[in-house]
């Protein structure tokens, strides 16, 4: 036919097919901005949170709190021999008639008890040591003046591995309570029973 332009050949006039790296780079793009905009949390797999088996609680003072206001605490390492940490390994500790104490410029746990480790012999510790506990010279320092001036006590609360199985000490800076203290301490814990044991039944 006159007047009609010729027809190109096959494939021209059409766009090229895209290479696969084009879409990758392309998904790229999408990511980046979606993560620009807070959203690629939603789009991987939720990962569970693994329980750390080294954390555990070795021993602890169920009685300080009854006996004592405590106004803050801290976390202290504790030096410990190759023996002491076996036998706190298997929970064999009680600081329940322990306490600390800044001597000579160094923080001690006095009378806490970690029984013998059998398997070390006459290489073995003494169960109620005097323990080096460490802590910071500025941690120190307000530990110092707490019990100097200000008359508190050094409670050791609780003894445990944290997750790098470290062991450590937490201890409060507390003042004892007076009798009538105790008595409403007393109270509020039989009133926090009662109310648990009845709530417990109205559930059932």
């Amino acid at each position: 036919m006159r007047g009609a332009s010729p027809r190109p050949p096959a494939g021209e006039g059409r766009a090229p097919p895209r290479h696969p790296s084009a879409d990758i780079c392309a998904s790229k793009k999408r990511e980046g901005a979606l993560d620009r905009l807070g959203f690629t949390a939603y789009l991987g797999p939720i990962m569970a949170v693994k329980h750390d088996p080294n954390s555990k609680v070795i021993a602890e003072n169920r009685r300080a709190r009854f006996d004592y206001a405590i106004e803050s605490d801290l976390e202290a390492g504790i030096m410990l021999l190759g023996s002491e940490v076996k036998s706190l390994r298997k929970g064999q500790s009680n600081i329940a008639e322990s306490y600390a104490s800044v001597e000579g410029g160094e923080l001690w746990l006095i009378n806490s008890y970690i029984a013998p480790y059998m398997q070390a012999g006459v290489f073995g510790h003494e169960e109620r040591r005097r323990r080096k506990l460490l802590v910071s010279r500025k941690e120190l320092s307000r530990l110092w003046q707490a019990v100097g001036r200000e008359g508190m006590t050094l409670v050791p609360l609780v003894m445990y591995f944290n997750d790098k199985g470290m062991a450590k000490l937490k201890i409060g800076v507390a003042k004892g309570k007076k009798l009538a203290d105790k008595r409403a301490t007393e109270a509020k814990r039989d009133w926090d029973r009662q109310k648990s044991r009845i709530m417990k039944q109205g559930h059932q």
